[in-house]
């Protein structure tokens, strides 16, 4: 019985949290005008890259696709050790295009050891870039043709200071099943992250399109802080951003700033990816966020738990089942008008075949983005 009403507690609280986000959700308008007849603001767009010569060129030539202004908009790529051609095809297509191609090696010796090399590129990156804003992406992303419009639009209220937008994911080579696990999955965070900023209940981003002031970069010293935590150089950056600014952070919730980039080829690539991204769990100082992920996290623990225990006690197999049903339920509340804007409503017919292994994922990640390590861009990081 123990088992029960713990898990039926778990589960008030899981379903409140999803209707709490599900409203945020759809508080937000879709519609984000175009910067039209406003002044456009010198925006500079930051690319770190580490062996991204199948992706480089999809990637700039896709920003270079935008319908903004030539002389108010810089792309800086900052190589970090690559072993491929990447920096050669970035320097060839950013040639007089007023960008250009930095070198993490001519700042730093390749035996100089760093937690974090991301965070360095970006901090050298965003020292000599020129614009007054900063807008980083990733270098196996592709963006849309007005993406740089609905950024600039979203720039001219004068309170905004950090620009939290939308990211999708799309297959690596096919749609199968790794594929759906991990754009439902990811699909999930980016609803929670615009419904977190709209209720101001913790907020997520991801660096794959996000924007700050380079003002606002420096007034809260960059990176300093946490630049010897592997990862967070977006949600670290956002919250130390959002402290000396706490009305200075937005989503921009648009289908025509959707950034696109695919999912991680297998399964050891994925997992490897979601425990970076959880290994900073531990380290916000939002208590809001870090209440949240608790209660989430447990929440799936106490289902592994309850499925162990009707080993035992067969009836509470059935309980188990129930509340699975129940959690699918108010999950998919807040999910289908999610999966409407990424245009994915689809995706949905696999995401209650996907629920066993996406609560086991949840418990792993997050226990060994704790205690464990992972492999990163062909680096180790503890």
């Amino acid at each position: 019985m123990i088992f029960i009403i713990l898990t039926a507690l778990l589960f008030v609280l899981y379903a409140a949290l999803m209707l709490v986000y599900s409203y945020g959700w759809k508080r937000y308008s879709a519609d984000v005008p175009k910067n039209g007849a406003l002044l456009f603001p010198k925006i500079s767009v930051i690319i770190p890259a580490r062996n991204e010569s199948e992706n480089i060129e999809k990637c700039l030539r896709s920003i270079l696709a935008n319908d903004y202004p030539a002389a108010l908009l810089e792309i800086i790529l900052i190589d970090d050790f690559s072993e491929d051609d990447t920096a050669a095809i970035a320097n060839k297509i950013l040639k007089d295009k007023n960008s250009r191609v930095l070198s993490l090696k001519d700042r730093l010796s390749k035996d100089e050891r760093l937690n974090s090399y991301k965070k360095k590129a970006l901090e050298i990156a965003i020292a000599e870039a020129s614009g007054e804003w900063i807008i980083t992406t990733d270098a196996d992303c592709m963006v849309p043709q007005h993406w740089l419009q609905q950024m600039s639009g979203a720039m001219k209220n004068e309170m905004v200071q950090f620009i939290a937008a939308p990211v999708s994911f799309i297959p690596y080579d096919r749609a199968n099943w790794l594929y759906y696990f991990q754009s439902l999955d990811f699909m999930t965070m980016q609803g929670i992250t615009a419904a977190s900023i709209r209720n101001n209940m913790g907020n997520m981003c991801n660096g794959a399109n996000l924007a700050f002031r380079k003002a606002a970069f420096a007034e809260v010293g960059g990176y300093q802080g946490i630049d010897h935590i592997a990862s967070g150089d977006d949600m670290l950056l956002m919250h130390k951003i959002q402290t000396r600014y706490p009305h200075g952070i937005i989503y921009l919730k648009s289908e025509e700033a959707i950034v696109k980039t695919p999912v991680q080829p297998n399964w050891d690539s994925f997992l490897n990816q979601r425990i970076r991204w959880s290994s900073k769990a531990d380290k916000y100082n939002d208590k809001k966020l870090t209440a949240i992920l608790t209660l989430v996290y447990f929440f799936n623990v106490n289902f592994l738990v309850l499925l162990v225990a009707s080993l035992f006690k067969h009836s509470l197999f059935w309980w188990w089942l129930l509340f699975l049903a129940a959690k699918i339920l108010v999950e998919f509340v807040f999910l289908i008008p999610v999966a409407r804007f990424y245009k994915k409503s689809k995706e949905l017919i696999y995401f209650t075949l996907l629920q066993p292994v996406h609560i086991l994922y949840i418990i792993f990640a997050g226990f060994l983005g704790k205690f464990g390590s992972y492999k990163w861009k062909g680096r180790t990081v503890k």
